[in-house]
């Protein structure tokens, strides 16, 4: 659906140059959500302003549908960009325009006929929740109304791609959760391709089939969002798991407070239906082995289940062994920390 190939963005010249994007290589399939997550300045509102050329690529290949956009003249580009939607993080919506007139107005740049336009802006308040909002201007709208009349607005054309730029970043944890069950109804209604960028890992968790990480201009991992998450292989990626998952120093010290003649320190990460059931206390009962938990989560990564543990193992060591092997036998990772 979504090839980059090579992509380098440089803003500047000479010794005011500077590389925003280096050798960048993508790919984003047909009707997955796609998260783009990195740190402030590692070029991700470089890369999603690239793939519907607001940005234009000082090197490299966009591909949408089958399509190189940075081959395409002014008037081919602008029919190409009606399949791209987008939506903002700051809403970028028209002040003075009403809610209607704010989703209707990509369609009168288009020409369509007023009794179509009434038609598709009507459907489209009705799909984000706004139809009682309708005559209302910005100004008179909570942050989450605003995304959700831009998410309508970026529907407007029927696109087949969507991008957010950080289209939650503004808004609180509870109002963000709504935008996100909002994108994750959109993309299971229409089949549409979601492309998001943002920072925060909640949000990758929450709706995302797969990730990249971005880091100093490239990707630096990339994969389902279960792998990432559960077995990231980047530091910069560890610590974006840390800051949503982990309290370092508590943990440090249940980890160094040993008791028992021996004692091993392991993070056991259990995924679907193996979330629920009760395999390490069985696995604990047969071998002989104590364990303490010292941390632990249950949670989703979008609609998949998932627990990690981080668990002190005590008894003989021949026997925490044993436990690790049948544990690690019966589907689930189990990683030694300590």
């Amino acid at each position: 659906m979504i090839e980059i190939r090579g992509l380098t963005k440089v803003y500047g010249k000479g010794d005011k140059a500077a590389t925003a994007l280096s050798g960048l290589n993508l790919s984003i399939k047909k009707g997955e959500i796609f998260g783009v997550i990195g740190h402030s300045g590692a070029g991700k509102s470089t890369l999603i302003r690239c793939i519907n050329l607001l940005e234009r690529p000082t090197e490299g290949e966009i591909w949408v549908d089958g399509v190189e956009l940075t081959k395409l003249n002014r008037g081919q580009l602008q029919e190409q960009r009606r399949k791209i939607g987008m939506i903002f993080q700051h809403f970028n919506l028209l002040s003075s325009a009403t809610v209607y007139d704010n989703i209707a107005f990509p369609l009168r740049l288009t020409g369509s006929t007023r009794p179509d336009i009434d038609l598709k802006v009507k459907d489209l308040l009705a799909l984000v929740g706004l139809e009682e909002h309708s005559d209302k201007y910005p100004a008179q709208l909570s942050g989450g109304q605003k995304q959700r009349v831009g998410v309508a607005r970026a529907l407007a054309s029927d696109p087949d791609v969507l991008l957010c730029d950080e289209a939650t970043s503004a808004l609180d944890p509870q109002t963000t959760d709504s935008i996100l069950r909002l994108l994750l109804d959109i993309n299971k209604r229409f089949h549409l391709t979601i492309v998001l960028i943002t920072h925060e890992m909640h949000v990758i968790q929450s709706i995302c089939d797969r990730v990249a990480v971005i880091h100093g201009g490239g990707i630096v991992e990339e994969g389902e969002v279960t792998e990432v998450f559960l077995k990231p292989q980047h530091e910069i990626t560890r610590d974006f798991i840390r800051s949503e998952t982990q309290n370092e120093g508590p943990l440090r010290a249940a980890i160094e407070a040993k008791q028992g003649e021996y004692s091993k320190a392991v993070k056991i990460t259990f995924l679907g239906q193996k979330t629920y059931d009760s395999t390490l206390s069985q696995v604990a009962r047969e071998t002989g082995v104590n364990f303490a938990i010292l941390q632990g989560t249950i949670s989703t990564l979008k609609d998949v289940p998932y627990g990690q543990l981080i668990v002190r193992f005590e008894g003989p060591a021949a026997a925490i062994e044993i436990t690790i092997a049948e544990l690690t036998a019966q589907g689930l990772d189990v990683e030694v920390i300590s």
